[in-house]
């Protein structure tokens, strides 16, 4: 538990197994997503210490009194990096929280080296899901009822519900309702596309053409928009594909944060 500017976030770290001198990686998780849901990333990404938090409200972070604002949560990211004495940082983010990163590489595009993000979007310019699927996100069944969510898996995320599956509904923990809710209002309003430009640092998009939250037409969004991207569609992936295709996700991930960045700065010009 680590007290933020009086916000308690529960923190999770993990030590790089082979320490080779790479940057850390911020990690910033989907709505309603606890960090148990990311015990895989320190198999997918070894060589890199990993930090993430649960945002207040899910998981076992204490709700905040009143509602916030994306930037207030890049500046608790920013205070916790600063508590782990990190300094530069390639952040990663999924659904909601590739939001989040975008929010957070725009206010300390200084402390950013690279970016990638999963499965998400530019904010409310977004291209929606299917109502079908979106209709199931807001039933609070996914989180107290496992059947619920194994039968309606492949419905709710375009992803096959197999063992990869089973260990993210095992994981899963009920948010507190407050919680929940102010990550939606959290957002609403909010778009990356007045800022977007600003972003200069190598990004990697990653997304699902089985998405049935966010469409892949989100990610040629925000390849236009980002000025030095790429775009990577993980083929029959939906919008899990960091879970229930993992080593696949991780080795696109693994190879473009390997690359030499004064290659590609030299490519973007």
């Amino acid at each position: 538990m680590q007290d933020v500017d009086g916000v308690i976030l529960r923190t999770a770290f993990w030590a790089a197994k082979n320490d080779v001198g790479n940057r850390p990686l911020l990690f910033f998780n989907g709505i309603g997503a606890n960090l148990e849901l990311t015990h895989a990333l320190g198999d997918m990404f070894p060589d890199r210490d990993i930090i993430t938090f649960d945002v207040p409200g899910v998981g076992k972070s204490p709700v905040t009194q009143w509602p916030y604002r994306p930037w207030m949560l890049a500046r608790w990211a920013r205070k916790l990096l600063d508590q782990f004495h990190i300094d530069e940082v390639d952040v990663m983010g999924v659904s909601w929280g590739g939001a989040l990163a975008q929010q957070f590489a725009f206010q300390y595009r200084n402390r950013v080296g690279k970016l990638i993000l999963c499965a998400t979007t530019a904010g409310m310019t977004m291209i929606p899901g299917k109502p079908a699927s979106l209709s199931k996100m807001v039933d609070a069944r996914r989180y107290t009822d496992p059947n619920y969510m194994r039968d309606n898996f492949a419905t709710l995320y375009g992803d096959v519900a197999d063992g990869a599956a089973d260990g993210h509904i095992h994981n899963l923990m009920p948010p507190e309702p407050k919680g929940y809710i102010y990550q939606l209002l959290a957002f609403i309003g909010w778009s990356s596309l007045p800022f977007i430009r600003f972003l200069r640092m190598p990004t990697l998009v990653m997304m699902g053409d089985k998405d049935s939250i966010v469409p892949l037409a989100n990610g040629h969004i925000l390849k236009v928009a980002l000025p030095n991207s790429r775009l990577h569609v993980v083929e029959g992936g939906g919008h899990l594909f960091l879970v229930t295709r993992a080593k696949e996700t991780a080795d696109v991930i693994q190879a473009f944060l390997a690359e030499p960045e004064e290659i590609e700065s030299r490519a973007a010009a």
